[in-house]
């Protein structure tokens, strides 16, 4: 989560998450119904209910707007590597998590999600938004290192950890990639009740085996501060 403090405008960064994810979904939307070139900048503002000043404040390009939606693409999934207890299993702990997240996700994270859905599926088209997506899955990869690092207990900057990482991530891309565009088609959401399991199990053999079981025997160090 964004810490409270605040920056050199006076602006909290939780404060400055939120406008900008707000920023995001109306851009996204736009951008899913009619097209990024047709999506100006003062749209953008006016369905959001700011100044365009205030929304080039925040992001660097229209395009750019898109970035926190399409991260919310692969959020779910990075939370729950990142509190994936010692003494499970991958397809065990995916099944908990996605079960849990079934009871308690509310109307808006369900909605950014499906929003995600759509920003990954419409930068097969745009190259802005696919920039997007990439800087994402970069950032994916760089936190799937550390994690993988830390389950079995290796520096981040080994050569198998690293490859690990990429392959391990370069899985969640196409997975999300996979399972949105069947979605957005029309094929019935019912065919991918079992997307965790396909989740951990990309990963599992994208590394070869290296990530997926438990490791309760290894006396894993604690996570760095």
């Amino acid at each position: 989560m964004p810490s409270a403090k605040r920056g050199g405008g006076g602006m909290s960064d939780q404060r400055r998450h939120r406008v900008r994810l707000e920023i995001s979904r109306e851009a996204s939307r736009l951008f899913w119904d009619q097209g990024v070139d047709a999506t100006s900048g003062e749209q953008i503002a006016e369905a959001v209910g700011l100044s365009v000043r205030t929304i080039w404040r925040h992001f660097r390009s229209k395009e750019s707007c898109a970035e926190p939606i399409v991260t919310q693409g692969v959020a779910w999934e990075m939370a729950t590597l990142r509190g994936w207890p010692p003494h499970l299993s991958l397809e065990e702990h995916f099944a908990a998590e996605s079960s849990r997240y079934g009871r308690e996700a509310d109307a808006v994270e369900r909605a950014d999600t499906a929003l995600a859905v759509k920003m990954i599926r419409l930068a097969d088209t745009e190259p802005a938004i696919r920039t997007a997506w990439l800087m994402a899955c970069d950032q994916v990869e760089r936190e799937m290192t550390e994690i993988i690092a830390h389950r079995l207990r290796l520096p981040a900057d080994d050569l198998d950890v690293r490859l690990h990482g990429a392959a391990a991530s370069a899985a969640l891309r196409v997975i999300n990639e996979e399972i949105g565009a069947a979605l957005l088609a029309g094929v019935d959401p019912r065919e991918y009740a079992d997307a965790p399991a396909r989740v951990a199990h990309a990963v599992r053999r994208a590394t070869g085996g290296a990530v997926g079981d438990p490791v309760a025997g290894r006396s894993t160090p604690p996570a760095e501060a």
